[in-house]
């Protein structure tokens, strides 16, 4: 008898959906950063994508195992930013340094979203918004702008709630069998 194994794609859009919107209720300021960011970071957005990106580089997708990957080592050194100098491991990094950890990553999500402009519209959607929330937070690091943090909070909501929605939907049409949301 042959299995069939699970897609793990909405698995890893959950979590990046989860933990991104979690995060930008903080940069929107709701709420102050606390451990239960930190825990989510390391415990969703780390090892929930980066198990994501191993069941996608063992099922053959190149781009969802580098993204989910990838995005599962953001969300780990994120945390790390707050862990390391707390426990005396290493010294807080500037505000310099934070922008350009923000700008990299943008650079790298805008070189992934020319790959996916050809693909369904909700991915096109999630991956926009988030480059523009670590370019919002790269330049608010370099400008020091309470407000441009505020901005890429909102925007960052959107990001992770079209993340949430997106698996969301894979996972309905996967159990139903018939598209339930559209996406």
């Amino acid at each position: 008898m042959q299995s069939k194994l699970s897609d793990p794609t909405p698995l890893g859009l959950a979590a990046f959906g989860i933990t991104t919107g979690l995060l930008a209720c903080v940069n929107a300021g709701f709420f102050p950063i606390g451990s239960p960011i930190l825990a989510q970071a390391i415990f969703v957005g780390g090892l929930v994508q980066l198990i994501v990106g191993i069941m996608e580089f063992v099922k053959g997708s190149t781009f969802d195992s580098v993204s989910f990957c990838c995005f599962g080592g953001f969300w780990l050194s994120y945390a790390a930013f707050d862990i390391l100098p707390a426990l005396g491991f290493a010294a807080a990094p500037s505000a310099a340094l934070l922008g350009t950890f923000m700008l990299i990553w943008a650079i790298f999500v805008f070189l992934l979203l020319v790959g996916v402009f050809k693909g369904g519209r909700l991915l096109t959607v999630v991956d926009t918004t988030l480059f523009i929330v670590l370019i919002l937070l790269a330049f608010s690091y370099y400008l020091d702008s309470i407000v441009l943090v505020r901005i890429a909070g909102w925007v960052g909501i959107v990001c992770g709630a079209s993340a949430l929605y997106f698996g969301c939907a894979i996972t309905l049409f996967e159990t139903k069998g018939r598209q339930v949301l559209p996406y």
